[in-house]
Parts: structure tokens; sequence; C-alpha cells
């Protein structure tokens, strides 16, 4: 596997700063050639270690006011790739975890009101075979959302001293 450097290090943290700025400014900031710039940002694609671009669109904006994440139980958590088949084709569900803990899955979704969230918890949900019992839990606020610190790693630190 590919080793990332300082130099994708510090490409990751301006363009995850933000997703639109253009490669000049990249390029200009971190001291390279636009084209260095294109080809590192492309084998960080590669690598997997960018997985996405794109906007973040506002939920609210299109008529989601409640963000509610759901705990879900299984009768058995070998059913959890059928359970995650039927979860998908609900479009509400923007997020799915396998996890440890008191639940099997933990779920993210968007409903349009509190009549539409119980409609998907009751109707949807609850009606997956293999679902045992859910849990939920409403978002009153994000108050934080990040991506995470892009950090030099040890070996790097050594070269740079």
């Amino acid at each position: 596997m590919e080793k990332i450097d300082s130099l994708d290090r510090q490409i990751l943290k301006i363009i995850s700063g933000n997703a639109r700025i253009p490669f000049k400014d990249v390029a200009a900031e971190c001291g390279v050639s636009r084209a260095a710039i294109h080809q590192r940002v492309q084998r960080l694609f590669d690598m997997g270690v960018i997985v996405g671009s794109g906007y973040n669109v506002n939920p609210k904006k299109l008529g989601y006011y409640t963000c509610t994440y759901v705990g879900i139980k299984l009768e058995k958590g070998s059913m959890y790739k059928n359970v995650v088949e039927r979860l998908n084709q609900i479009p509400e569900i923007v997020e799915c975890h396998f996890t440890t803990g008191p639940y099997t899955m933990l779920t993210k979704l968007y409903a349009r009101d509190n009549e539409h969230l119980m409609d998907l918890l009751n109707n949807q949900l609850q009606e997956i075979p293999g679902v045992v019992s859910t849990e939920t839990l409403i978002s009153l606020e994000q108050s934080i959302k990040k991506e995470i610190p892009i950090q030099a790693n040890k070996s790097e630190e050594q070269e740079e001293a």
C-alpha cells in the first residue's frame, strides 16, 4: 500500500476545509504545480483516502425537519445483511452502522415531521423481518460536524526534525 506523505496531508487539510477550492489555489498554497495537485488528488481517490466529493444538502430546505437516530435490535446478528438491504430501500435513511453495545444497528434518518417519523418507524422499520425492537433518539440540534483531523504521522515528524 502506498504511503501518504506530508504533501498529501497538506492537500487533504486544504481540500477538506473547502472542497470547491481550485487546484491552482491548492498548488500555490503547497508550492507545487497544478498538475502535481491533480495527480496527487487522483492518487488519493485511487487509494481510497478520498472517498467522495459533492455538496451537502440541507434537509430542512427540502422539508425534512426531524433528524433521528434509531437503534435497532435484531433477532440474530446474522440477519444484518438482509435487514440492511431493506433499510437501503427507505430513502429517508441516510446512514446505517453495524454496532456493538445495546443495538445491533444504528441508523440516521430524516423525517418531515413527527407523523412522518411515526410512519417510518411503525410501518417500515419495525415491519422488517428480524427487527425485534427500535429505540428512537431525536436530534434537537447538530452542534459539531467536521472531518477527522489530518495530522502528520510519527515518521513524517521525525523526517522533518
